[in-house]
C-alpha cells in the first residue's frame, strides 16, 4: 500500500498520532491527499538532515510542518476553493442522517439498527463524512458537526 493509504489507516487506529510524510514525491495531488489523509508535517526526503529533526520536533510539540516550498503550494491552491458557507457541510442526506445520530452518542450498530442499515454501510458512511469534514475520528465530527453548526 501507498504510505497514503498507511497513513490514513493508522489515523483511523490511532486518530491522536502525528504522522510525517518523508517523500520524494513533491506534485500538488500527493501533498493534499497526504494531508487529507491525517498528515501533520510533509518533508521531502532530499531535506538537510537537520531539517528533518527540525519537522519531528516541531510535529512532537503538536505543530505542523512542511518546507517553504511546500506551504507556498498549499497556500496557492487555497487561493481557488471556495470557502463554505456557515451550517453548509457537502454531506448527502444520509450522511447528516449518520451524523446526526453520532452526536446523540449512538454506536455504529445503534445507528444501523435505527436507519435499517448494515454497520458496514454505517462505516462506509463514515469514511465519507470523515473525508467531506476532513477529520478522523468520531470525536473530532461530532465536534466539527457542533462548532459549525452543521446539522438542522
Amino acid at each position: 500500500m501507498s504510505g497514503i493509504e498507511g497513513a490514513r489507516m493508522f489515523k483511523e487506529k490511532f486518530p491522536t498520532t502525528a504522522i510525517i510524510m518523508l517523500t520524494v514525491y513533491d506534485d500538488d495531488e500527493k501533498i493534499f491527499e497526504s494531508i487529507c489523509a491525517g498528515a501533520s508535517g510533509y518533508i521531502l526526503k532530499k531535506a538537510p538532515p537537520a531539517r528533518i529533526l527540525e519537522a519531528i520536533k516541531d510535529v512532537y510539540n503538536g505543530g505542523a510542518w512542511m518546507s517553504a516550498e511546500i506551504a507556498l503550494r498549499v497556500m496557492n491552491a487555497f487561493r481557488f476553493i471556495e470557502p463554505r458557507k456557515k451550517g453548509e457541510s457537502g454531506l448527502t442526506k444520509r450522511e447528516e442522517e449518520i451524523l446526526t445520530e453520532l452526536v446523540k452518542g449512538n454506536s455504529y450498530k445503534s445507528i444501523a439498527d435505527h436507519l435499517y442499515i448494515s454497520i458496514h454501510t454505517v462505516r462506509f458512511h463514515i469514511r465519507s463524512i470523515y473525508e467531506k469534514l476532513q477529520v478522523h475520528s468520531k470525536s473530532e465530527a461530532v465536534a466539527k458537526a457542533l462548532k459549525e453548526k452543521l446539522l438542522s
